[in-house]
């Protein structure tokens, strides 16, 4: 496993984030624990989650099972660079979400309890909250940090303007700002190189793909099929849509003798300001089988015809403009 470091900050995490999310709703506490341990024993240090995963309201499902596997010892969470996020609703009362500075302390001191941890590696916005203040979040930040109950914070779902924005409002108080961003990006959906990604190469930002196989479609839905597998109601329709697209690139992932999946992950490390997309398997064998996509080099001409499979952007303005 390579390793480098997250946006502009010195920490080192691995090309590939462990994310957790189906922990609790599809896998079971004893598989994630196994996930997780084969994740250390492949040398993936970097694990994201969130503080609604598990999606039973104030409950924070998800982070209970990691820190339960935390608790296990072992130097688990010594290995661990722990990413969790902040922003959904854990109640039914106001200021029980969002990204005020009384939600992020609450938040914050449930999650250290949920993860029997002292501290966050990474505490991340999971939306941006256009009602509050940068000024308010950074300050809210900066106590956590002063406290030693967070190391960096990071962004999830934002838009160029709004790193811009907070990156600029934290140089005027003097903080390091954030180091990270997730966005959704894949062969699909590639709207972030309109400016999130430039935004993101400039200020130093770490950029950490989430569903990086489209759903699904990009992970051998067609060969899947085929062998039988069943495939949701919405996978079904979405296919029907890019049908033609993804028979193309199945083919040209067999020319290559890879897995769609890993051709798909191995693209997203090939793009700039790209740190680690958030792989989210179920079972080990999930985990294992992905691994390979950090060992392969696709050629100029292999990355020509991704693109011409699946557009992308050019930087604005010149996507839509001289």
């Amino acid at each position: 496993m390579d390793y480098v470091n997250l946006g502009r900050s010195g920490l080192s995490v691995s090309r590939l984030c462990l994310g957790t999310m189906n922990f609790g709703p599809q896998t079971s506490e004893e598989d994630a624990f196994a996930i997780m341990d084969r994740a250390h024993e492949l040398g993936i240090n970097f694990f994201d989650t969130a503080n609604v995963y598990g999606w039973k309201k104030g409950e924070g499902v998800t982070e209970q099972i990691i820190g339960r596997w935390f608790a296990k010892g072992g130097g688990r969470r010594e290995k661990t660079v722990i990413a969790t996020k902040l922003y959904g609703s854990m109640g039914d009362w106001p200021n029980d979400d969002k990204l005020s500075a009384l939600n992020i302390r609450r938040a914050c001191d449930a999650s250290l309890r949920r993860l029997q941890t002292d501290y966050i590696d990474i505490y991340q916005a999971h939306h941006i909250d256009r009602n509050t203040p940068f000024e308010e979040f950074w300050e809210a930040m900066e106590v956590l940090r002063t406290q030693g109950k967070i190391l960096y914070v990071g962004s999830s779902n934002f838009a160029g303007w709004h790193i811009a924005k907070a990156q600029e409002r934290a140089r005027q108080r003097g903080f390091f700002g954030l180091v990270s961003e997730q966005s959704h990006y894949n062969l699909l959906t590639r709207t972030v190189e309109l400016e999130v990604l430039p935004a993101c190469q400039d200020y130093g930002i770490g950029v950490i793909p989430w569903s990086p196989l489209g759903g699904g479609l990009l992970g051998g839905v067609l060969r899947k099929i085929e062998k039988g597998r069943s495939a949701s109601e919405v996978l079904v329709k979405e296919l029907e849509k890019r049908r033609t697209t993804i028979e193309q690139y199945e083919a040209l992932c067999d020319e290559l003798g890879e897995e769609p999946a890993n051709v798909a992950l191995a693209w997203l490390l090939h793009q700039p300001a790209v740190t680690a997309p958030i792989i989210g398997p179920r079972t080990i064998e999930q985990l294992e089988g992905v691994i390979r996509a950090t060992e392969i080099t696709l050629e100029e001409k292999t990355l020509a015809r991704l693109d011409e499979l699946f557009p992308g952007h050019k930087t604005a303005p010149e996507d839509y403009a001289w």
